[in-house]
């Protein structure tokens, strides 16, 4: 088991201590494609997986989701939430291990989700009053922060007119950094030029491909995701979504020989570790 540099009690004073300045930003890695991001103005919390739900859940079938890095935080120890981003319904993204407590402990939280997913939020017990719907290919303004929604494709866009795109990703701007979280996607048609147009500063990116065999719905693979950065002419990318279970991860040794090899910059998370990253 790979254990966080921090965790509990002290992980958490380790955020509410730590005061970015205007053009910076914190990050901890919190497992999979789970982190808190620190500005001078906004703390966020994305992707959550802080819990063994899919370990139980899947125990004793084909694809045991056997953990492979401990997890930093529970959803109780989190009281100070006020903005939390799902992606998507997959549960090592939207955890009901996690965010009912989260809730709970944090009462002025509110969580930023697809909108194809409301009905999925409630059914584990989350008040429809705190969940903030959105359907991709709009701009919500936060405290202290912007976001720009854009549609993610796990591995197809699955665009409804009721509801928008299932699969979303999310650009930030705060203060001064943009930064790119894609959540679960693979590389499709435009995606490139979308992200040209936003200019983020850093993208978040998932480098497991399609590790977890049939059945397993895709990402990009550490190759596709050093092209994505390339083409896109992102300055900066931190690899995600390896670690979390064996029978679906990734070598990061093999991304960072890839992103070496052609140019890219990159930064290796642990998790539970405090990154200051500077625009």
């Amino acid at each position: 088991m790979i254990e966080p540099i921090l965790s509990g009690a002290e992980l958490l004073q380790d955020i509410a201590s730590t005061q970015p300045a205007a053009g910076q930003i914190a990050v901890w890695w919190l497992g999979q494609s789970g982190y808190a991001i620190k500005s001078a103005s906004a703390l966020l919390y994305i992707d959550l997986y802080l819990s063994e739900h899919l370990t139980k859940k899947y125990a004793d079938t084909p694809k045991p989701h056997i953990r492979m890095t401990a997890a930093p935080l529970r959803g109780h120890e989190i009281t100070h939430a006020r903005w939390v981003f799902a992606s998507h319904k997959h549960s090592d993204h939207l955890d009901p291990g996690t965010l009912p407590d989260l809730f709970a402990a944090s009462p002025d939280a509110r969580l930023v989700l697809p909108a194809a997913i409301v009905e999925h939020a409630v059914g584990l017990g989350l008040a429809r009053e705190r969940l903030i719907p959105v359907r991709g290919d709009e701009t919500l303004d936060g405290e202290g922060f912007r976001v720009h929604v854009l549609p993610s494709a796990h591995p197809d866009l699955d665009y409804t007119e009721e509801s928008g795109y299932p699969f979303l990703g999310f650009v930030f701007d705060l203060d001064g950094v943009r930064l790119y979280h894609s959540g679960d996607t693979v590389v499709y048609p435009g995606l490139a030029e979308r992200l040209r147009a936003l200019q983020p500063d850093i993208a978040f990116l998932p480098i497991n491909g399609r590790a977890g065999g049939a059945g397993t719905p895709p990402n990009m693979d550490a190759a596709e995701a050093v092209a994505l950065a390339r083409d896109a002419g992102i300055p900066l990318v931190i690899p995600h979504h390896y670690d979390m279970f064996s029978f679906n991860t990734a070598d990061v040794g093999d991304f960072a020989r890839q992103a070496d090899a052609a140019g890219v910059n990159y930064r290796v998370l642990q998790a539970g570790c405090r990154e200051l990253i500077v625009r």
